[in-house]
């Protein structure tokens, strides 16, 4: 049985009440769900705070997290948590535009948050329109440009046409990155402006662990990658960019699952890796961030990405990172200060910066007590809070 929330108030008046649409939302999906959590878990405090995503086996369809009211609705074809298929995120759309009609019915929301312009975009407008609530659209990159997959809807006459009508329909825009925004300039052309928000980041309470807890030996220089297996973010490179670095004492954590790891396994065999290279597979937050605690550089070769959750859990460990020079992570990684951005695809630059971090202490050292200073600009309570402003400005008018 659905037990339908007591809305939050102070004072006995409603401030605000927010839908979000995204059909990912953890412990589904990878960034983009975290940084609906995240934005979720500040306007709680002030706001009833509503999330309408997608169901999987072994979550319930209702639950009240943190204040946040989740209501998760079936899908079809879905078959792992960190992959969500064509035809599983197209099955999000009728299921949640039932379950959307009755949550608009039950609630005079002020505002609808969608997230990704596919495949939520559409059921973020359909809503909007139908009740009249203001919707403001989030962009978080992948969504409306992936290198990696031949029908990413920059590709596609059809589906770059739905996400230019999905766009020019929302009351506003925001990409997560200037990175983000121009792709939509450059691929939609939208007539609405594109305004820059950054992901939040909420700091989370690290644990102190030892390696020799992890199974990890203390003369090792560790590096980590974090995400789903899945092809844009091409870690079959920093397989190879690992056999390129000879000393032994370097190894590779690559902490998540998904539809490639059967292929990178077989790789890391191939280049006799596989002592060097650990898959760990699904872990919980708290493993993460043992994770991280205990390494020494964060290392992506993704092809592509929007923003990236993961560098700023990294950069609050104290990590310097290794990435591709494209995306949005651009914005706030600047090679020699904080990190060492390589070309996309370019395996020995990848293997050269991380001879670098091993060789240069003072590089380092430097990369490192920038990072624990810069993802303080990205702590939640703050972006959090310039959602709450666009949102009050466009439910200004409504009554």
């Amino acid at each position: 049985m659905i037990i339908e929330p007591v809305p939050v108030s102070i004072c006995g008046d409603i401030l605000l009440k927010i839908l979000i649409i995204n059909y990912e939302f953890p412990p589904l999906g990878g960034g983009g769900g975290v940084a609906t959590m995240d934005l979720a878990l500040e306007w709680v405090k002030t706001a009833q705070v509503d999330v309408l995503t997608s169901w999987f086996k072994g979550l319930p369809y209702y639950e009240r997290v943190n204040g946040i009211n989740v209501y998760r609705v079936p899908i079809f074809f879905r078959k792992s948590r960190d992959a969500a298929s064509f035809l599983s995120m197209l099955s999000y759309l009728p299921f949640g535009f039932s379950r959307g009609l009755r949550l608009c019915l039950q609630n005079r929301y002020d505002v609808i948050n969608t997230h990704f312009a596919v495949p939520s975009g559409p059921l973020g407008y359909a809503l909007g329109l139908i009740f009249r609530i203001p919707n403001v659209l989030s962009l978080h990159g992948g969504d409306i440009y992936d290198p990696s997959k031949k029908m990413s809807p920059h590709r596609s006459f059809f589906w770059r046409n739905v996400v230019r009508f999905i766009m020019n329909r929302a009351d506003r825009i925001i990409a997560q990155s200037s990175n983000t925004r121009d792709n939509a300039l450059r691929y939609y052309a939208p007539k609405k402006e594109v305004g820059i928000i950054p992901l939040a980041f909420h700091p989370p309470l690290l644990s102190g662990v030892k390696r020799t807890a992890l199974g990890l030996k203390k003369n090792e220089f560790l590096l980590i990658t974090i995400g789903r297996l899945i092809k844009r973010k091409a870690i079959d490179q920093m397989i190879r960019a690992l056999a390129a670095v000879t000393d032994v004492r370097v190894r590779l954590l690559v902490l998540g699952d998904g539809p490639e790891r059967e292929y990178l396994e077989s790789l890391a065999d191939k280049l006799d890796m596989g002592e060097r290279v650990v898959f760990t597979g699904y872990v919980t937050e708290r493993q993460k961030f043992d994770y991280i605690e205990v390494s020494n550089v964060f290392i992506s070769t993704s092809l592509h990405e929007g923003f990236g959750i993961v560098f700023m859990e990294a950069m609050y460990c104290g990590l310097p990172i290794i990435c591709s020079n494209h995306g949005g992570q651009v914005d706030f990684l600047k090679n020699g200060e904080n990190a060492l951005l390589v070309d996309v695809g370019d395996v020995e630059g990848y293997a050269w910066s991380v001879r670098r971090f091993m060789d240069d202490d003072g590089l380092y050292k430097r990369c490192s007590g920038n990072n624990r200073r810069k993802v303080r600009d990205f702590y939640a309570e703050n972006v959090a809070a310039r959602y709450t402003d666009i949102y009050r400005e466009v439910s200004g008018n409504r009554e």
